[in-house]
């Protein structure tokens, strides 16, 4: 089943599992989020619903959004997103959506807006590398260097790297565990990093990635360097 739920993040932490392993996690507050709209396949088209996060005074919200959410029965709140799940048309306008929809052990994509670095160069925003610093290389050291020469190519190609604005884009992160699930504060902690700084808004759904168990068969090696990838009868009679 599809799940989805608008969160907030926290910071970054560590955890230890049962077997004393540390896991580095970040930690959300996932919701709670209201079903704030609800579009079907007779009105819109397609199923769906809205959800609205984080509560809000009514006067900081524009009279359209005041009046959308008021025509749902609904608190004002700050951030919308619209979520295409499966189980859309079970849900209906004012039901509350808390982050025990997921539990430890689920599979999901996380979507942020990174960090902003501003404009940057080269060196920094690519990863290029910089001139030699002795024998008169002057004030040019991190720059770009030549591009487009004047008899072939004359031209610049797409995609050449080049200095600009750095990070504040949409980024989503796939294929992350969710490590533990706190229904009572309304926490998630989830493997890894995810983007944007602290206090950034994230979106949490299931995710598309289809994680299949390969059936390897041990022992066996597929790497013909080795002689259980040369001779895997053999290999297999020595296990």
């Amino acid at each position: 089943m599809q799940k989805a739920i608008i969160g907030k993040k926290v910071g970054m932490t560590q955890i230890f599992d049962e077997s004393g392993k540390v896991i580095p996690v970040t930690v959300v507050e996932a919701g709670p989020c209201v079903v704030t709209q609800k579009k079907t396949v007779e009105t819109d088209g397609y199923t769906a619903v809205q959800l609205g996060f984080e509560d809000i005074k009514e006067h900081k919200l524009s009279k359209p959004e005041a009046g959308h959410l008021k025509k749902a029965g609904v608190e004002a709140k700050r951030h919308l997103k619209e979520f295409r799940l499966e189980n859309a048309a079970e849900m209906n306008v004012g039901d509350v959506v808390k982050a025990d929809v997921f539990t430890a052990g689920d599979k999901i994509d996380v979507t942020g807006i990174s960090k902003g670095h501003g404009y940057q160069g080269v060196i920094k925003r690519h990863g290029a590398h910089r001139t030699d610093m002795t024998h008169g290389g002057g004030p040019v050291h991190r720059h770009a260097g030549s591009m487009g020469a004047s008899s072939h190519q004359s031209r610049i190609f797409p995609g050449k790297i080049g200095a600009g604005q750095m990070g504040n884009e949409q980024v989503t992160i796939e294929n992350l565990d969710i490590v533990q699930v706190d229904a009572e504060l309304n926490m998630i902690a989830i493997r890894g990093a995810i983007p944007g700084p602290k206090g950034g808004l994230v979106f949490i759904r299931n995710t598309v990635k289809n994680n299949k168990v390969k059936n390897v068969e041990t022992g066996i090696s597929k790497n013909p360097q080795k002689a259980s990838g040369r001779n895997p009868q053999k290999a297999s009679a020595r296990g």
